[in-house]
């Protein structure tokens, strides 16, 4: 069993839940997510399952797409509207000043990641910190921001949906409170849907509760669409057997294949995905099978 699961994580369900009924479902215990989900958030999550799971570090494609909706003038501790309110403000704001701060964070840009997170400082979790009252510097990280584009506006109520695409690693809780911060109003994300990660589209997903009611191979999916950046490699029976038990593939027995990144995909002579492999003393070497 290998492949993923694509699943559209539904609100206030955790990326864990999602994990925990693909277990029951498959029965199987290596499984593995890309990318977790604040439980707040929906959208599509990548659940890498069986000997897949090897890849959850190496996978060529990271970036994410969200939907992001963000308003104006208040701020929680956990950047937010599920979080603490620390303060309610009066908002001088419309969509060209909001387009115009917007700006300022599209392009590589430097975080910190909020309290309430998973990140660990000095073995902490931070969220376990933040639920203690505990505040502590968090380490700055370099994330980029490909785009962000306006969708709808409500200069009203100083709402504002972006579909914002970015780097592995951004959080858009982040973006929602450094906006409200820059334009001295407070800002929080009142919601937000992941549409794209690791090269799967929302558009593919399916629900939990159809998961429930789909056998195991209704349910997982290919994972070559995640590893196309990776140049490919077709192998005769013979090396396909060699590789698959270890060995590894002299560059002078391969051919038609281009050298350059950082893995390869194995082909099989049916054209099955047997593994990735990668360059060493100008020879392929098993780095996992599939």
């Amino acid at each position: 069993m290998v492949g993923v699961v694509l699943i559209d994580k539904p609100q206030d369900f955790t990326s864990f839940d999602a994990v925990a009924v693909l277990r029951r479902i498959l029965n199987e215990k290596r499984l593995g997510h890309t990318g977790t989900l604040d439980p707040v958030a929906t959208g599509i999550l990548p659940i890498l399952v069986g000997r897949a799971t090897r890849l959850c570090d190496i996978m060529p494609i990271s970036d994410k797409r969200y939907i992001a909706e963000i308003k104006l003038g208040l701020s929680t501790d956990t950047y937010d509207i599920t979080g603490n309110v620390l303060s309610e403000n009066e908002v001088q704001c419309n969509i060209d000043i909001f387009a115009d701060a917007l700006k300022d964070f599209v392009g590589d840009i430097i975080q910190y990641p909020p309290m309430y997170s998973a990140v660990s400082v000095g073995g902490k979790r931070l969220y376990e910190l933040a639920r203690k009252g505990i505040e502590v510097e968090r380490p700055a990280r370099n994330v980029t921001v490909y785009s962000a584009d306006i969708l709808e506006y409500d200069d009203k109520e100083h709402i504002y949906k972006v579909d914002i695409s970015c780097s592995k690693g951004t959080y858009i809780r982040s973006i929602a409170n450094d906006i409200g911060e820059k334009l001295g109003c407070g800002g929080v994300l009142t919601s937000l849907r992941r549409t794209s990660a690791c090269g799967f589209e929302i558009s593919n997903a399916i629900t939990v509760d159809d998961a429930r009611n789909m056998s195991p191979d209704e349910l997982i999916t290919s994972l070559e669409p995640a590893l196309l950046p990776y140049n490919a490699i077709h192998v005769t029976e013979a090396q396909s057997f060699r590789f698959q038990n270890g060995g590894e593939l002299s560059f002078d027995r391969l051919s038609n294949f281009e050298r350059g990144t950082e893995f390869y995909r194995i082909y099989a002579p049916d054209n099955t995905l047997i593994g990735l492999g990668y360059e060493k003393d100008e020879a392929i070497r098993l780095k996992c099978l599939l």
